[in-house]
């Protein structure tokens, strides 16, 4: 077991991780990148410590086990805790999350339903919220069936039909029949508290089972699939659009690293990748969302510069800073607030945009097909492409001391061009696609004589050396090479060399700001698996893809690295790229559905 064998619960406006105890460990108010109301994930000391604050949990007296498991095409936790005398409790957390009035109603709140299972079950209920990044939150009983809680952002008012004296004091009574609990706004709990809740339990249940079942899954692996869907569809703020990176923040690549990154931002190119996945299966409305965010970004943008991140609502200041009260993941620090790679110039997020947003050009389920209003906008976004397509940048690993040409960015600025002249023609407007293949080849003849190396029989990862990188790979997604290319095929030879450690790929195995690298990018090994398989090397795609899914923690999910020896994830969790990973590769290598005629 790691310390991330973690359970994500939301509602696509907050969200929160419970732990194998079954405890609330990490989760922030109001959205995903604020304040952590449950924070001990990264609070050095263990919830199970009398001292330990940050998590809520609700505890079965001398529980000897807890098993876990999600209702079926849901983010819905049940938990039961059983102790050896066979007194036995259940317990369902979920994020309210349903339409209402016809809208979405998706309240900065977590619900908790607790049942009697069997025999006499005694239990103790611990809410120790944390404010300020760390620190204490004022509280107060406020009448016969709530408790305030006094963070920055805003009060939260536990609602509960539990006896309220003996949740503030954390004393241990019998359960003897449901119980139920609402945090969430300070505001008066309307109607009766049991009956709402098991209401919105239903309803936040049909709402996610119907979304799944309008997913287009492969006959394969289908719990990996819509497990990874569900998730990916967490990581989006719904209010605006945007798509975080992850849920977490300051979880280290590996132990003592330092690389401890702040990922509860929009980067645009990891919201390009997750769109590209779930488009796959056919979610839409995850799509169109994003796109109004991107909109929003490229009508901002000044000067037509576009950052690698922003924030949820589509901010473009993002400083980062130390959370001194938290002592960080099991003890290693720092946690970290912001991003200062927002600071950064990458020049690979001009394809990313452009990539994006191509589909609304010719996918006639959209509710709004992108026009030439549209087409126009993103011009400038491809005059940046072509501006920049061969100037120095950090690079999509965001190396924060040094710049190169990276090919990679330099392909992504080819594909914006590329794609672009599609879109025009999609759009009859002829000298505009001619206009753009025009760039789109300039830049490829670019690319192939300066990424080229006559002599190492390989693509370099940057325009002035020699250099293996991973990213290298997905010169055959974008269609830069073909599987056939003997340039790919001797390329893919040299990376899977140089970084292939067993069963899992490095980004790079060169020293960087904090020095070498010690564990595997998961999505790089993803990125192998495709093209092994599309390299005529399918049965060995699928078995990496098959050693690769017993990785996963209890709940289905990846982080963002792993330890190649120890098998031990790292970096913050759940992350998009990983998810995208299992998806994709998923859809490639299963059987079609015909194989069950």
């Amino acid at each position: 077991m790691t310390d991330l064998d973690l359970w994500p619960i939301g509602n696509c406006q907050v969200s929160t991780l419970v732990d194998r105890a079954g405890r609330f460990v990490w989760g922030c108010v109001p959205r995903v990148d604020g304040d952590p109301i449950f924070s001990s994930l990264v609070g050095g000391a263990d919830p199970s410590e009398a001292e330990a604050s940050g998590f809520w949990s609700i505890e079965l007296e001398d529980v000897a086990t807890v098993e876990q498991s999600y209702l079926r095409n849901t983010p819905i936790l049940v938990s039961r805790h059983c102790d050896a005398a066979g007194n036995a409790i259940e317990v369902i957390d979920f994020c309210p999350y349903f339409r209402r009035l016809g809208r979405s109603y998706r309240p900065v709140a977590f619900a908790r339903i607790v049942r009697p299972v069997s025999g006499r079950p005694r239990i103790r209920v611990r809410l120790r919220p944390t404010c300020g990044w760390g620190g204490s939150c004022g509280q107060r009983i406020g009448g016969s069936n709530h408790i305030r809680y006094q963070l920055e952002p805003m009060t939260m008012r536990l609602t509960t039909t539990a006896p309220v004296g003996l949740v503030h004091e954390e004393r241990i009574f019998r359960l003897e029949r449901p119980l139920h609990f609402f945090l969430g706004p300070d505001e008066s709990f309307s109607g009766d508290i049991a009956a709402s809740l098991d209401a919105m339990l239903a309803e936040t249940t049909a709402e996610w089972q119907e979304w799944v079942r309008g997913l287009a899954i492969p006959l394969e692996w289908q719990d990996v699939v819509i497990r990874s869907a569900i998730s990916l569809k967490l990581c989006q703020h719904e209010e605006t659009g945007a798509i975080v990176a992850a849920l977490t923040t300051s979880i280290p690549e590996h132990a003592g690293s330092q690389r401890n990154w702040d990922y509860r931002y929009c980067w645009i190119r990891d919201a390009y990748y997750t769109v590209q996945a779930l488009n796959r299966l056919g979610a839409l409305d995850v799509l169109e969302a994003y796109l109004v965010y991107l909109r929003n970004i490229i009508d901002s943008a000044k000067g037509g510069h576009i950052q690698p991140l922003y924030g949820v609502l589509g901010e473009a200041v993002l400083e980062e800073r130390f959370a001194d009260d938290l002592a960080g993941y099991r003890g290693m620090g720092p946690v970290r607030v912001g991003n200062q790679a927002y600071e950064q110039v990458q020049h690979d997020a001009y394809g990313q945009i452009v990539l994006s947003s191509t589909q609304a050009f010719f996918d006639q389920r959209l509710f709004r097909m992108a026009g030439i209003e549209d087409f126009e906008a993103l011009e400038k976004v491809g005059e940046r492409a072509w501006d920049y397509h061969d100037q120095p940048d950090a690079g999509l690993w965001e190396l924060r001391t040094r710049q190169s040409v990276h090919t990679y960015s330099a392909a992504m600025c080819w594909a914006a061009c590329d794609r672009l002249a599609n879109a025009a023609h999609a759009l009859a407007l002829e000298d505009r696609r001619a206009f753009w293949q025009d760039r789109a080849d300039k830049i490829r003849a670019q690319i192939e004589s300066s990424a080229w190396r006559e002599d190492t029989r390989r693509m370099s990862a940057t325009f002035s050396g020699d250099d293996l990188d991973a990213s290298l790979i997905q010169l055959l997604d974008l269609r830069f090479l073909s599987p056939d290319d003997p340039r790919f095929v001797d390329t893919l030879a040299a990376v899977e060399a140089g970084l292939r450690r067993g069963s899992h790929m490095l980004r790079y195995a060169t020293e960087d700001d904090f020095g070498l690298p010690e564990t595997a990018f998961n999505v790089c090994t993803f990125w192998l698996i495709e093209a092994l398989h599309f390299t005529g090397r399918s049965a060995d795609a699928r078995a990496l893809f098959e050693e690769m899914l017993t990785r996963r923690t209890a709940a289905g999910l990846l982080s963002e690295d792993i330890d190649p020896v120890s098998g031990e994830l790292w970096g913050n969790y759940p992350q998009t790229y990983s998810l995208v990973g299992m998806i994709n590769c998923a859809v490639l290598l299963s059987k079609p559905w015909s194989a069950i005629r």
